[in-house]
């Protein structure tokens, strides 16, 4: 009895996790949400797609785009802004990704500011009407990095504006 308990205790992670990342994938950023929800985004090893993932620890609630195909990356736009300097100069680095989907604007974002040494991370949802609400992240929770979505040639880029 103690056997398949242990078993158990050992598979089931993996069965979870298993939801969020598939055998053919690697995560491109992820972290915990403060209301306990779980953002993954990932790719194929391959780069024959991208995918955004949200829900529960042990469901997910949304993917997008729900194919998993070489058009997916055309779903999607990345942005940055980096300036270095530290404090002295507001030294920043943003990074930014966003999609459409029903009627709504995700934007998934992470964030450093050197004047305050602050971090943060989230995604921010517009619906048609403008109304904002931003899920907040939990900085230490986060896997990857968006940053790496600036060498990829499959993904528009925009500009930031800055």
């Amino acid at each position: 009895m103690k056997k398949y308990l242990i078993l158990f205790a050992v598979t089931l992670p993996l069965s979870v996790w298993a939801q969020y990342l598939l055998p053919n994938e690697e995560i491109l950023y992820s972290f915990e949400t403060k209301a306990g929800k779980k953002m993954t985004l990932v790719k194929d090893k391959k780069d024959e797609y991208i995918q955004y993932r949200f829900g529960s620890k042990n469901h997910v609630d949304m993917e997008f785009p729900l194919e998993r195909t070489k058009d997916s990356w055309k779903k999607f736009k990345y942005k940055s802004y980096f300036r270095g300097g530290g404090k002295q100069n507001s030294g920043m680095e943003l990074n930014y990704l966003s999609f459409t989907n029903n009627g709504y604007q995700y934007q998934l974002f992470r964030a450093y500011y050197a004047e305050d040494a602050s971090y943060s991370t989230g995604i921010t949802v517009t619906d048609s009407k403008g109304k904002e609400t931003n899920i907040d992240g939990i900085y230490k929770t986060i896997k990857g990095c968006m940053c790496h979505l600036e060498e990829s040639k499959l993904i528009e880029k925009e500009d930031t504006g800055l």
